[in-house]
């Protein structure tokens, strides 16, 4: 039997595709005919409140669920019926928590961002050390690679994270909430490196909840309520004040930042007296 292969660049395009997809946790209906694409070089965020199914949605596409209607294609093939050895050379998901069970270094962790790379012994090569420099690099994390992770502050393990996915050299980076717990100035650090990461060819899509930094970082929005696509398409087509209103049940006063061009969306509501 030949071994298993997955297709080379050339990527398709869209390198990203969801039709029609379906999933329920139960009885419970979390993803509801959602259909959607990404590309190589863009950056595309889901927005939509709690209980929206944007988390489900990122599962589904990295394989780690399978849909019970539609379908998934990561570069062309179905991720959830690939062996995820394989998925890994193509996507990597920072998940909304990431954990680790013991005191590795930074370096260590970054470093396992290239097991799908690595033979059985794991021995790293000049290639698997040129990657995680890189990454290392990247994220800012040179002066604290001999540092135990569980010694850093959130927004450094969080970067931590964010580098190990970039050491696994994907075309495609999925991140889960990547400003969740984050102060203000980590949360644009985080956004930064997701645009970043866009520019430099990777395809990149995010589950955010800041409409803000959505609307200021991602190339294109898709708007989840209630398990199915609402609104697809730019900040500024997407983050419309009866839009906001409609969806997250806040009524907002819509503006432009001035120095940027972004879409600026604030909640409309009367200062207590």
């Amino acid at each position: 039997m030949s071994p298993l292969r997955l297709p080379g660049p050339p990527w398709p395009d869209p390198i990203v595709e969801v039709r029609g997809v379906r999933h329920a946790y139960g009885a419970r209906v979390s993803v509801d005919g959602v259909s959607f694409t990404a590309r190589e070089g863009e950056f595309v965020g889901l927005l939509g409140p709690n209980g929206a199914g944007k988390s489900t949605l990122i599962r589904l596409v990295a394989g780690l669920l399978a849909p019970s209607a539609g379908t998934v294609r990561l570069a062309g093939f179905d991720p959830h019926a690939t062996p995820r050895r394989l998925v890994a050379r193509v996507c990597a998901l920072v998940p909304q928590e990431p954990r680790l069970d013991w005191p590795f270094t930074v370096r260590d962790v970054v470093m396992m961002g290239r097991t799908a790379h690595q033979g059985l012994l794991a021995i790293p090569t000049r290639e698997d050390l040129g990657a995680v420099e890189g990454a290392l690099a990247a994220c800012d994390l040179l002066h604290l690679a001999g540092r135990r992770v569980d010694a850093l502050s959130g927004g450094e393990r969080r970067r931590v994270f964010f580098a190990r996915a970039l050491a696994q050299e994907p075309r495609v980076l999925l991140l889960d909430e990547p400003t969740a717990f984050l102060d203000l100035a980590h949360q644009v650090a985080a956004m930064e490196m997701a645009r970043v990461a866009a520019r430099g060819g990777l395809c990149v899509v995010a589950v955010l909840h800041d409409l803000n930094l959505a609307a200021a970082a991602c190339d294109r929005l898709v708007a989840l309520a209630g398990g199915r696509v609402v609104a697809e398409g730019s900040p500024s087509d997407v983050l419309t004040e009866e839009r906001v209103r409609d969806v997250w049940g806040v009524p907002v006063w819509r503006g432009q930042n001035q120095a940027t061009g972004a879409t600026v969306v604030l909640p409309n509501v009367r200062p207590v007296p």
